[in-house]
């Protein structure tokens, strides 16, 4: 058939609406779908055709049926949201690419709270009258750490940003040449210190800095004492740099406030779960150090958030910054905060329900039990796999040098290479995110949520088959 011939038969938009419609296909839809939106599709289905047609890849026009099935198809495809949920077997547990922390029962059911309606996010229900957002979360933060005072911003970069800004501006701030880190998205210690107006006193080596080298740079330019935690690599070997009480105590003879970058923020000791040499907030705090910054959404197991304690009048000089409203949380953060550290308050409770710990805290013979549950749902869904001992990651920047044993499902991939199964999985609607190791593909089940076994076997099967 001529090729024009076939662009005149290409049915107009309105016609396939119509056909939708009478189909009672339209009426499906727009439950989840705007109109606009599915008129979209079908004009882009039509396009699709159009060139595929001029290109000579089409030779005859399809039925409007199918052509109807293709828009719904594209429709529903664009409907989906490019931030979306999906299914983490790689085995990193604060995966930075798939969000880090996954949220606790309580913390998600209080966001979509707080979510759906009004709420008392600067309002005092006692008084009557207005009140303020840090009163939800600050007295309980500092409760949980033995902090004197406390206050959130919108992550732990924004945190160093007003600390710095508010303690060190027109100054000099003194830090060790071993701790001028660069983390993810090239935030580095020297340029933050430029941009808050800080003169940045670099003192040590690379791998050793003492306590005499912190002291020698003293001069009456010296607004404070910066200690970084490395978090995303180790300095190993010929090391050294004094104790955190060290450096407390030199600040007080100097009358200098000494401010600690924590990184992740643990809030219990996780020597228990494997991992060693993660000091804890709690240390920090009763060490004496005047303020401390830390992540939300790593090891504490919350939102994306950047917790600042330490000394009250430090605490109140940056609730007064101008930089403070511009960094200040929005309801859902703090509705998922609180809920976060309420769970604190009892380490074993915290355990069991917020699920970084959880993650962490899981046992060999559990994660293996796990896997060979996972095994047998695969089988049953015609699918080839085996458990394996494997090692998973705590991610986030976090414990770089140590991994944890943990158990994975290796899955034969039938027919296709190990690189397409991948590639099917990985562009399902639910999309699951495995890890390749040597040939295999790998589902490590310290990373998955019970109720994501099934959605893999569901899955697993239709690709394999």
């Amino acid at each position: 058939m001529e090729q024009q011939e076939i662009l005149r038969r290409i049915p107009k938009v309105d016609e396939l609406l119509a056909l939708a419609e009478e189909r009672g296909r339209l009426d499906a839809m727009t439950d989840t779908i705007p109109p606009a939106a599915i008129r979209d599709a079908v004009r882009g289905e039509l396009e699709a055709l159009r060139s595929r047609i001029l290109s000579g890849a089409l030779t005859d026009l399809p039925e409007r049926e199918a052509i109807l099935d293709a828009a719904c198809v594209r429709a529903a495809a664009e409907r989906l949201p490019s931030l979306r949920p999906v299914i983490n077997g790689t085995g990193v547990v604060l995966h930075t690419n798939l969000g880090r922390s996954c949220l606790s029962r309580q913390a998600a059911d209080a966001v979509e709270q707080v979510a759906r309606g009004y709420s008392t996010l600067e309002y005092d229900v006692e008084k009557g009258c207005r009140g303020s957002r840090h009163s939800h979360i600050d007295s309980l933060l500092a409760a949980v750490t033995g902090a004197e005072a406390a206050m959130v911003v919108n992550n732990n970069a924004a945190a160093v940003l007003l600390i710095l800004s508010a303690m060190g501006k027109g100054g000099e701030v003194i830090a060790s040449r071993g701790e001028l880190v660069e983390i993810g998205g090239s935030f580095r210690i020297p340029d933050i210190m430029t941009q808050c107006g800080c003169t940045l006193r670099e003192v040590g080596t690379t791998n050793k800095t003492h306590l005499y080298d912190y002291e020698n740079a003293v001069t009456p330019e010296t607004r404070a004492l910066l200690r970084v935690h490395t978090s995303n690599y180790r300095v190993v070997g010929f090391s050294e740099r004094p104790a955190l009480g060290e450096l407390v105590e030199l600040g007080k003879r100097h009358g200098l406030p000494v401010i600690e970058d924590l990184g992740s923020g643990s809030l219990v000791d996780l020597t228990a779960f494997g991992i060693h040499d993660e000091p804890t907030v709690q240390q920090s705090v009763k060490a004496g150090v005047d303020v401390i910054s830390f992540s939300g959404d790593k090891l504490l197991g919350g939102p994306q958030a950047g917790l600042i304690l330490g000394k009250k009048p430090y605490i109140e000089l940056l609730k007064k910054h101008p930089l403070a409203r511009a960094l200040r949380v929005d309801k859902m953060t703090i509705a998922a905060l609180r809920e976060t550290l309420y769970a604190y308050q009892d380490p074993s409770w915290a355990r069991r329900n917020i699920p970084v710990l959880r993650m962490l805290g899981a046992s060999g013979e559990e994660l293996r039990a796990r896997a060979a549950q996972l095994c047998l749902l695969l089988e049953e869904a015609g699918c080839t796999a085996r458990a394996v001992e494997a090692e998973s990651q705590v991610g986030g920047g976090s414990c770089p040098t140590q991994t944890l044993k943990s158990w994975a499902v290796a899955v034969e991939p039938g027919r296709l290479t190990v690189d397409a199964l991948a590639e099917a999985l990985r562009r399902a609607p639910l999309p699951i995110i495995g890890r390749i190791s040597q040939g295999q593909y790998l589902l490590d089940v310290r990373t998955l949520q019970d109720e994501d076994f099934s959605r893999i076997a569901s899955r697993l099967g239709e690709v394999l088959r």
